[in-house]
């Protein structure tokens, strides 16, 4: 006797209420179908409800899909059947093994315009939308709020075309629409991070530390020279590094407090960092500015370790020099190498954050590593970048919901 199994999707749309989920499923456990798969949700208290589910070839369809449509009519809500052939649902079933990837959209308000771009590259480079998720709240048209942050995230199948032209493509629309455009590879260590880590000056903080120090010391010039003479390759970090901070020779250690206690903070970093230490994170500081200016950041925002350059102070005043190693970019990625040794985790579930060209290699160590606000070729050679939005905009990356964040 031939297999007459049948497969039937069945779509529910109408206002949503209590009850439609547990009455429409009770019935078909009355039946004992299998269910093959179910998803759900809800727009502005409009339902879509799928189920796939099959009839043994023991059972007809019939009956079963009369009471669901009878109840359906009851609960108000439309029901609509698909038959569903056996090798239809074998040619989904073998799509389960290819690859998966997040796409992730945030501004201040995301716009038809954005949506229509972004899903365009998607869709050229052969991959499949699977589920559309809102990650931030929903926002107000009554209150305008300039700090307003809008996410939304894509989950996608597929193998892309070229990912290096689609990269390149989202930063071009990125720019173009001022929205944040990230693309991850949807795997375990996406949603297992659990160790951060930032650099300082134009990062955690909107302003370079040696450059204020400078001004106060008189020798904003000089130093501004020296830093554009190291980028146009004529003297290396190392070299620049020491010839500016020779030039701060003498300047009371007072200074540097009464800085510290004004240093303007980036926007999100106080909502980031109370957010990762309430959740179990790991946070550190690997700067190539200095160490006593990490130390105040560490005591605000809670963060675990700080790594940088220590200044040498005598009697109270900068002695022109400074102790240990310096930490370029090199050294940076070393340490966040370490980081990751020491809490035995691997270098995937590792977030790093920074803005300049010596903060490329610990970004591109790391899991995810993020240019923020950062000049065009960081953002170029970087694998994500925020540029529209604050700190905060790095939960969404991670996953976080709005609701989590409260």
């Amino acid at each position: 006797m031939p297999n007459t199994k049948e497969v039937i999707l069945l779509n529910i749309s109408g206002p949503d209420k209590p009850g439609i989920t547990t009455t429409l499923t009770h019935i078909l456990a009355q039946y004992d179908v299998s269910i093959l798969d179910i998803g759900q949700a809800v727009i502005h208290d409009e339902l879509a409800l799928g189920i796939l589910f099959e009839v043994s070839a023991e059972s007809e369809s019939s009956p079963v899909l009369k009471e669901l449509l009878f109840r359906s009519y009851e609960l108000g809500v439309n029901a609509k059947f698909t038959p569903i052939t056996l090798e239809d649902y074998e040619d989904w079933v073998k799509m389960q093994g290819k690859e998966r990837y997040m796409v992730t959209l945030i501004a201040r308000m995301i716009t038809s315009q954005h949506i229509a771009r972004v899903t365009d590259i998607i869709h050229k480079q052969h991959l499949n939308i699977d589920i559309i998720n809102r990650l931030s709240g929903r926002p107000s048209l009554k209150d305008n709020d300039a700090q307003s942050i809008a996410c939304v995230e894509f989950s996608v199948r597929g193998t892309p075309g070229d990912k290096e032209v689609m990269r390149h493509e989202f930063l071009d629309a990125a720019h173009e629409t001022s929205i944040d455009i990230a693309f991850q590879e949807d795997n375990i260590y996406r949603r297992n991070r659990r160790l951060v880590c930032f650099d300082m000056d134009s990062t955690l903080i909107q302003a370079e530390m040696i450059v204020e120090l400078a001004k106060v010391a008189g020798v904003g010039d000089k130093v501004h020279e020296i830093t554009e003479s190291a980028m146009r390759g004529e003297i290396d970090f190392k070299e620049s590094f020491r010839q500016r901070v020779g030039l701060l020779k003498g300047l009371d250690e007072s200074v540097m407090r009464q800085i510290a206690f004004s240093m303007p903070i980036t926007e999100g970093a106080a909502r980031l960092t109370g957010t990762l230490k309430k959740y179990g994170f790991k946070t550190a500081i690997l700067t190539g500015g200095f160490t006593y200016f990490g130390r105040f950041l560490q005591h605000e925002l809670g963060i675990d370790y700080v790594f940088g350059n220590e200044l040498e102070i005598i009697d109270g005043k900068l002695t022109g020099n400074y102790l240990g190693d310096v930490v370029d970019g090199p050294k940076k990625a070393e340490l966040l190498k370490n980081l990751a040794f020491k809490e035995g985790i691997h270098l995937e579930q590792v977030v790093a954050v920074g803005d300049g060209a010596n903060d490329l290699p610990m970004l591109n160590l790391a899991g995810l590593g993020i240019a923020f606000h950062a000049q065009p070729k960081v953002k170029e050679n970087a694998r994500q970048a925020i540029s529209t939005i604050g700190l905060d905009a790095i939960l969404y990356l991670m996953g976080f919901r709005d609701r989590e964040l409260k």
